[in-house]
Parts: structure tokens; sequence; C-alpha cells
């Protein structure tokens, strides 16, 4: 603790009893109280849930204090305080936070760089977002090859924690197919519960009656092609 009573972060992460394994004392600590927790990892795009349940289990140890800033902070809570986040953290950003002077300016370091994190994160949602839904089937484009081009933006905003329905992506492979899909998408809303069908489902219906209609096609073909020739003869 420095002089002007602001606890400065510990350079080592040690339990107190020449240990450097912050976790043993953590979970030592929490034992005591009859209960044993399992922290969150911080991953790339859960940084609100993680603090809340950081902050949750903290409070639980008594040791939120040290985060927060308020007060003189003792060197044990400070160091219990930043023991549970060192474990939890990638290892790039432990070097990043041991920089830092207070338990409270490391996590707020955290958050910063988290939360700019979020912003990035949020703008290429809304960005995927828009792509999906100016998104539509193209004459010349085959069931498999729009499903496809379709499921792999679907997938993409899932990949950054944004949840996408599956009704959702059925609904819009139905309403977004070419004209000549009006029948089967007709009878699938009339006759079928689009709230439970999936997309392997639909995409399987809508490929089912494509194929129906390019044999129809060639079936018509290659009776205007024998009608032409019996023509000639």
């Amino acid at each position: 603790m420095s002089s002007d009573g602001v606890h400065k972060l510990p350079s080592r992460c040690s339990s107190g009893n020449g240990s450097s394994d912050g976790h043993e004392l953590v979970v030592q600590q929490v034992k005591e109280a009859g209960v044993t927790v399992r922290y969150p990892m911080l991953l790339e795009n859960n940084y609100g849930v993680w603090a809340v349940k950081m902050k949750i289990f903290m409070r639980a140890q008594g040791v939120w204090a040290a985060v927060e800033g308020d007060g003189v902070v003792d060197d044990k809570k400070g160091q219990m305080a930043l023991a549970p986040i060192v474990q939890v953290v990638p290892e790039a950003v432990v070097l990043a936070i041991v920089e830092k002077d207070t338990t409270k300016e490391a996590w707020d370091a955290l958050k910063e760089v988290h939360i700019g994190e979020d912003r990035v994160r949020k703008a290429n949602v809304q960005t995927l977002k828009r792509e999906l839904e100016r998104m539509y089937m193209e004459d010349v484009e085959t069931i498999g090859e729009y499903a496809m081009k379709l499921t792999t933006i679907v997938n993409k905003i899932r990949a950054v924690g944004t949840k996408v329905e599956e009704t959702t992506v059925v609904e819009k492979l139905l309403h977004t197919v070419t004209d000549k899909f009006q029948y089967i998408v007709g009878t699938i809303e009339q006759w079928g519960d689009v709230s439970k069908m999936s997309v392997i489902e639909t995409i399987g219906c809508l490929k089912t009656y494509e194929a129906s209609l390019a044999g129809q096609r060639r079936s018509k073909e290659g009776e205007q092609q024998l009608l032409l020739t019996r023509a000639k003869w």
C-alpha cells in the first residue's frame, strides 16, 4: 500500500504462504464459507456476462472493494481480488494489467478494452444483419447456392455471440426464394408448422421441389424434341 493509502497492485499473485498460485488462495477462501466457485474464463465475446459474474463472486469473498478502489484496501485483499482475475484472462492480458498500479486500474483497463471491442462487435453484427435483410435469391442461383450464402451470413452473426433463431432463418429462406417456388412455399406454410421446421429440413424440401421442376422441364424439352423429329419425317 502506498503512502497515500491506495493499494498497489502486487507484483506476484501469492497466497501469503510462499505459493505463487493465486487460484489456490481464492478457492480456499471460498471453501471457508462452504462454497466452491468456478470462475468464468474471459473470452472475446463474453465480457458483459463475465464482469457481472466476477463481481458477484468477488463480493461473496469480500474483496470487491479492492476492485472498486473505495477506501483503504489491505495487501491480502488486494491479492485475493487480483488472483481470480489473473486466473481467467488470457496470458497476453495478464502482461498488460500487471503494469497497472492498483487492482482497480487493472479492472478498468480490462473494461476499457472489451467495451471498445464490444462496440466494434455490435457494429459488425449490425452490418451483417443488414446484409441478411437485403438478401434475396437470384434467378440464376440454385437452392443449394442460395442456402449456402444465407447460412454463411447467419453463422457469422452467431460466431460473434448474437443469437439467430432457427425459425428466423427458415422464414427468411421461404420468403426470399424466387417466384417459381411459390407453390411449395405456400404448401409448407399452409400444411406444415414453420415454427418447428429446421433449416436443413426446409432446404431439403426446397431442393426436392427444385429437382421436380428440373425433371418436368427436361420432360417437356424431350417431348418438344420428339415432335420436331416427327415433323421432319
